[in-house]
């Protein structure tokens, strides 16, 4: 039975306007489950206008209110978790204790905005100038926006809102039409945590609904998540409004395997993190690099057993390694990049694509592929496939494993397996990308810490959670005090020195 769904604008469940519906699908069987109403321009300008009514409200409040509110959230997401996993997941496709994984990462940045009262401190000099005080001020931005995508549909809302909301704005958040029913509930369940009613909107939408928010002149500021061209749309468009803009795009994560490196943990490490949650993971290792053709032989050989064994399920499998990918023409882009890059003359050792779950025929499932010989001008190598696909760039020496991770337009992740220390000291300081991994293959770092990547896989100077995300929603206002009593200095026509 297919539902309607709805927008969240000033507290209540609204229905789309516009006449304009997308179509949500079950993964795991291909069934279409649900219409989301795409939001108009108009329909975008009501959330903003909500929001805008009631931030100045929110702004006032302590922030060990605003931090009493997201406990609570916190707590209220904690007691529905198992039904917003089974949710997130027969909705995405990836499993459910994957899916349990996707809200736990996004309640820790909760946890960290929970400190907002030490987080939004300021700065105080005592006696700067003759009877003169300096301090600093941070204060919030007023409404801003968060356009989050289909791979994980709570986790990144979350980044995007708990420091967001902590600092004071209202917020506007455009999740991505294909999984928008955890991101609702989760805005209804922030209501029933003590949010007041429009400091949180959900409106639903596509490319009209994302200019809508560009266009806006009471939105201060954007944070998306998604594909490099769009985030490279979303980052100039937004600049060029006079916004404030975080955007992040695609990845193209290598892992380097040195001849040292303990076989068994690099083999289990690209077996994870290359396949689970079937690659659609901007953090997932894509690019097996083995240094030396022995080291290559060696990874390859192993390999080549444990990607055929690799168990896909339906969502609800908890046995399962990982599910169906998000829609069916995700999957068709998948099996049509395993052609080209047979047509490019890599070698498929593991080849997925006629792989059919038994009684989920229609369903959306790649089986695990693998390519060996891999070269740098191959478009497999310099596009994201976002499925699970792996492939394997054989080096011959270090320095041409660190260059090709160098070389790559994406510098989101990347990764070292050895057990040298020389080795790990000498690629953490060299390589040109955002988050490292020594011998960690998914390096997303802790929530008191930033996440970003360099290169195309980030627009904008400010980096998600952690600090940078205080930065990011606030401005610093910075004041000069003194008082009358006693000062007889007449006019002065020089600038303020330290004199």
């Amino acid at each position: 039975m297919t539902t309607e769904l709805h927008h969240f604008i000033g507290g209540k469940k609204v229905q789309g306007t516009s006449g304009r519906f997308g179509d949500v699908f079950t993964p795991m069987t291909g069934e279409l489950s649900a219409k989301v109403p795409l939001a108009s321009k108009a329909e975008v300008r009501a959330a903003v206008e909500n929001a805008k009514a009631v931030q100045p409200a929110w702004a006032a409040q302590n922030p060990q209110r605003r931090a009493r509110v997201l406990f609570k959230f916190l707590q209220l997401v904690q007691d529905e978790f198992d039904e917003l996993a089974e949710l997130l997941a027969r909705e995405h496709g990836k499993t459910i204790p994957d899916a349990k994984g996707d809200i736990q990462r996004g309640l820790e940045v909760v946890e960290f905005a929970c400190g907002i009262p030490h987080l939004m401190k300021g700065e105080f000099t005592d006696n700067a100038g003759p009877g003169i005080d300096i301090y600093s001020l941070r204060q919030p931005l007023g409404v801003v926006a968060g356009i989050t995508p289909f791979n994980f549909p709570a986790m990144i809302p979350m980044w995007k809102f708990a420091p967001a909301l902590a600092v004071g704005n209202a917020f506007i958040l455009k999740p991505s039409e294909r999984d928008p029913s955890v991101p609702l509930r989760l805005a209804e369940l922030m209501i029933e945590a003590g949010l007041p009613e429009g400091v949180l909107n959900v409106v639903n939408g596509d490319k009209e609904a994302v200019d809508a928010i560009l266009g806006d002149a009471d939105v201060q500021a954007i944070g998306f998540v998604g594909s490099t061209p769009i985030a490279e749309y979303i980052y100039t468009q937004g600049c060029a409004h006079g916004k404030r803009v975080q955007c992040f795009g695609g990845a193209k994560n290598h892992m380097i395997v040195m001849p040292d490196a303990d076989m068994d943990q690099a083999v289990d490490a690209l077996i994870g993190s290359g396949y689970g949650s079937a690659g659609e993971r901007c953090m997932a290792i894509s690019v097996a690099v083995p240094v030396g053709e022995s080291t290559a032989d060696q990874l390859v050989e192993r390999l080549i057993p444990r990607v055929e064994a690799l168990k896909v399920g339906p969502s609800t499998d908890l046995e399962a390694d990982y599910g169906p990918v998000v829609t069916a023409q995700a999957l068709q882009k998948i099996k049509d990049y395993v052609a080209l890059g047979i047509e490019e003359g890599a070698e498929l050792r593991v080849d997925g694509r006629d792989f059919k779950m038994q009684g989920y025929e229609n369903g959306f499932y790649m089986g695990g592929c693998l390519f060996d010989h891999v070269k740098p001008d191959m478009r497999i190598y310099k596009e994201e496939i976002f499925g699970p696909v792996l492939s394997v760039v054989r080096a011959k020496d270090y320095e041409e494993g660190l260059n090709l991770a160098n070389d790559h337009e994406y510098g989101n992740g990347v990764a070292v397996f050895t057990r040298d220390g020389d080795t790990a000291r000498d690629f953490a300081a060299r390589v040109n990308v955002g988050m490292v991994g020594v011998n960690v293959p998914i390096p997303v770092p802790l929530a008191y810490y930033t996440f970003g990547g360099w290169k195309r896989s980030a627009f904008g100077d400010l980096n998600q959670h952690g600090p940078d995300s205080i930065r990011f929603y606030t401005k610093t206002k910075t004041v000069t005090s003194r008082w009358p009593s006693g000062v007889k200095e007449g006019a002065s026509f020089v600038i303020p020195t330290m004199s």
